[in-house]
């Protein structure tokens, strides 16, 4: 599939949103759910809604690469949950204290 220059695949092989963390398996996944861009952008609110137009009209158009896309990264996120693949919450939470903690010394300088 070729991407149009508003997507970006990363090297893990997910697709975003060039510029932003919001994958296209994201947009699809609420747009399948019946969201209009609109809601879409309520969803997304960092998203311009001409970005969103542009992302579902690049779907309708290849929507078949997509769905398999789509289903592929629905397949891993089951086997992620089904491994209990989650985040290590302690960990994430002293990364977040460190993370407050450097912010503050920058900030008192």
């Amino acid at each position: 599939m070729t991407l149009p220059e508003f997507l970006t695949k990363r090297d893990d092989g997910e697709i975003t949103l060039a510029g932003h963390r919001i994958g296209l398996y994201h947009v699809v996944h609420f747009y399948n759910e019946g969201y209009s861009p609109e809601m879409l952008a309520e969803q997304f609110p960092m998203l311009p809604l001409a970005l969103i137009h542009k992302v579902i009209a690049f779907y309708l158009e290849n929507k078949t690469e997509v769905d398999h896309y789509s289903a592929s990264c629905q397949k891993e996120l089951a086997e992620q949950r089904a491994q209990g693949r989650h985040p290590d919450w302690q960990a994430l939470r002293k990364r977040f204290e460190t993370l407050k903690q450097a912010q503050m010394q920058i900030h008192s300088r």
